[in-house]
Formats: structure tokens, C-alpha cells, sequence
């Protein structure tokens, strides 16, 4: 097992407390990220997952509980809350809207210069955020503002990743985006990860981005967690999926489909590519036995 790096203990949050409008979106929940896990996080709007992933990077105070980082509580100190949110990098929904500046290379630049780091370390943090988000050069030199959709989100996340997380929050990543532009962010983001081995948490309402990038899978539901399981296990559950207005990838109800029609194939297939795996050695062992007859 990896080592805890991020854990939430019996963390709740109420909004509007001590008001005829105090609503409360976490209720008792406990977590813990490992170091260098790709973690997926799913909930129907209004589950409670937007206030968790701002209890993590410390953007909201829990009411009770505590969220640790390392063992330490990350609101022990608040003289040590900006480190916090280095640490644990979050990027935003439409993370683009907050590029400003005049370069791509400047709008990457600028939290490592706000951390008072020197030129030279500027310029290496900018170069290697940029190779990981799979951005070149000549586009470090462009107006942020002339490129594409799916390019700008790229140059959002590296501002993030300029900074040197351990952790990456990153919420609906390819929320917006064209076929082509929502293939490219996950590609990239997925060879991130294993470049690098950070911690990463993926926000995502697509089950299919899911079951293709992560390796475990919360689902939270009226502020708790209802299910934390490899995906292969939670996609199994598709009937209490959608009463949680929530559904599966179309690969797994497909599977469900065909097994109920007699095909013998894993009840945990989730991808497309498992499915058309399975489908051909079904095949082939059909093939196998009518020449054998």
C-alpha cells in the first residue's frame, strides 16, 4: 500500500450554519489519498464533492474533523497555509478564464515567482511544466489567448504544476472541450501521472474518463461516502449508480447487457477495449470448439 500523504478524519461542513439557511454537504467523512495514487471522485451536483476537494487545498475550514497532510493538521498553522496550497495544487472547472498574462510562458511563471524563487529556477520550473503538459516552446512565447481550448487548459494546469504539487485536484479537466481537445487533456494528463507518480484526484461526470485514467473510485453521495473501490467493482453496482443519478460507462452496461444474453464474458469489464477483448475470445474459443466436433 502507498504511504498516506492526504487524510480526511470525520470531516464535516455545514454552509449558512446557525441559519434557517444552514445546509450541511459533509457529513462524518473519512479518506485518506496514498502517494502517487490516481484517485477518481464522482457525485451528482449537489453531492457534496466541490466542498471536499476545497477542504483538501484548504480553502474552506472544516467544522469538525481534520484534514491531514503528511500527519499534520493543514489548519494547525495558518502561517503555513499558502505551503499548503502548493502542495496541493487544484485546478479549477474552466481554469483558462484565469490565464492573464501577456505570454503563455509569463502566465506559467507566475506562481513560482510570487514564491520568490530566482530566475534560473523560474525558467527550470516553467520548462518542465511545460514538457508535462505537452507544450512546446514556441507556444511558451504565444498570447495564451490564441490558442486553442483544449491548449489554454494545458497552460492553466502547468501554472499549477509550476509550483511543484505533491498532490493535483484536478476538477472536470475536459469539461467544455471538443472530442479531439478532451483526448488530448487526458492523454496528457494520464502521462503526467506516470511521469511524475504524484497524487492526483480527478473530478470528472463522465464514467468513461473515469474507468480509463484512475485506479480507484469514490462515489459520494449526500455528503458521504457511499462507495471506494477499484472501478471495475463500482461500475458493477449500476442500479444503485442511477438511483444516485449517477450511471456507468456504456461499456459496462454493455457487458451487463450481453452476459444476460448468455454471453460468458467478466462481469467487471468497464472499457471498450476489455469488452471487445472479451468478445474475441469468446469468439475464438467458439471457433475452437466447432473445429473440434
Amino acid at each position: 500500500m502507498p504511504t498516506k500523504k492526504l487524510e480526511i478524519k470525520n470531516l464535516t461542513f455545514t454552509y449558512n450554519k446557525g441559519t434557517s439557511f444552514a445546509k450541511r454537504v459533509l457529513d462524518g467523512v473519512s479518506l485518506s489519498f496514498g502517494a502517487g495514487e490516481f484517485t477518481g471522485l464522482i457525485g451528482r451536483t449537489g453531492s457534496g464533492k466541490s466542498t471536499l476537494i476545497m477542504q483538501l487545498n484548504a480553502l474552506l475550514k472544516p467544522e469538525s474533523g481534520q484534514v491531514l497532510l503528511d500527519d499534520e493538521d493543514i489548519h494547525a498553522d495558518k502561517s503555513k497555509l499558502k505551503e499548503v496550497r502548493r502542495r496541493v495544487g487544484l485546478v479549477f472547472q474552466y481554469p483558462e478564464q484565469q490565464l492573464f498574462e501577456a505570454t503563455v510562458r509569463d502566465d506559467i511563471a507566475f506562481g513560482p515567482k510570487n514564491m520568490g524563487f530566482s530566475k534560473e529556477e523560474i525558467n527550470e520550473r516553467v520548462r518542465k511544466a511545460l514538457d508535462l503538459t505537452g507544450l512546446t516552446p514556441e507556444i511558451a512565447e504565444k498570447s495564451p489567448f490564441d490558442l486553442s481550448g483544449g491548449q489554454k487548459r494545458r497552460v492553466a494546469i502547468a501554472g499549477v504544476l509550476a509550483m511543484q504539487p505533491e498532490v493535483l485536484i484536478l476538477d472536470e479537466p475536459a469539461a467544455g472541450l471538443d472530442p479531439a481537445g478532451r483526448d488530448e487533456i487526458l492523454s496528457n494528463i494520464k502521462q503526467m501521472h506516470e511521469r511524475t507518480g504524484i497524487t492526483v484526484i480527478l473530478v470528472s461526470h463522465s464514467m468513461e474518463d473515469i474507468a480509463k485514467l484512475t485506479n480507484r473510485l469514490i462515489v459520494i453521495n449526500e455528503g458521504r461516502i457511499v462507495m471506494d473501490d477499484p472501478p471495475h467493482l463500482v461500475f458493477q453496482n449500476t442500479e444503485e449508480l442511477i438511483s444516485m443519478g449517477l450511471s456507468a460507462p456504456q461499456a459496462a452496461l454493455l457487458t451487463q447487457e450481453l452476459i444476460k444474453k448468455g454471453f460468458a464474458i467478466p462481469p467487471d469489464l468497464h472499457t471498450v477495449d476489455g469488452v471487445v477483448a472479451a468478445l474475441f475470445d469468446v469468439y475464438a474459443k467458439h471457433l475452437h470448439n466447432s473445429t473440434h466436433v
